[in-house]
């Protein structure tokens, strides 16, 4: 843990894929953690002994049923996550990759080397639907990135992040 403006940080560092194509980014929905029942990129913490593009091939194909076929612009920000219904405030850094994936889609594990699967299932939201509401940081920033915003690099504070209980549309099929 660290300690900033008298608050005591635990620090997660995940590896995440952005995926654009028509206008639409990849998503999963999550199911758990800080940003369940929301949109966020596929991937996550590097296990024993993985680079950062292992992790990110495993965990985009554990998440999205798809192959990574090419990965590049690797990119590193950093949020940080405020929430009444976490135990503690967190630290979130995360690299993201720009990658192509296959279209074959594979079936999710439900099981995986840490657990429990935390994805849905993986869907093509359109970038003007993914708001503040429904997405996570990492989508935010992903989205800052495509508008090119002048505070890019600049870190992210949410101070009252809402951990979200419900899915907010259970009609969708998120498995797309």
């Amino acid at each position: 843990m660290i300690v900033l403006n008298d608050y005591a940080y635990k620090t997660h560092f995940g590896v995440y894929g952005v995926c654009i194509k028509q206008n639409a980014l990849l998503c999963i929905l999550k199911n758990s953690g800080p940003y369940q029942y929301r949109y966020d990129l596929p991937g996550g913490s590097q296990e024993s002994g993985e680079g950062l593009t292992e992790t990110l091939v495993r965990e985009v194909l554990e998440e999205t049923g798809r192959k990574v076929l090419q990965y590049d612009s690797p990119r590193i920000y950093d949020a940080f996550i405020h929430s009444e219904k976490l135990n503690f405030p967190t630290h979130h850094v995360f690299a993201l990759y720009t990658v192509l994936l296959s279209e074959t889609v594979e079936d999710l594990p439900k099981f995986v080397v840490d657990g429990l699967n935390d994805s849905e299932g993986a869907c093509w939201i359109p970038l003007e639907e993914l708001t503040t509401e429904n997405a996570s940081p990492l989508i935010l920033k992903a989205l800052e990135e495509q508008r090119k915003g002048p505070f890019l690099l600049d870190k992210m504070h949410f101070s009252n992040w809402n951990v979200r209980t419900a899915f907010e549309d259970k009609t969708t099929d998120y498995r797309r």
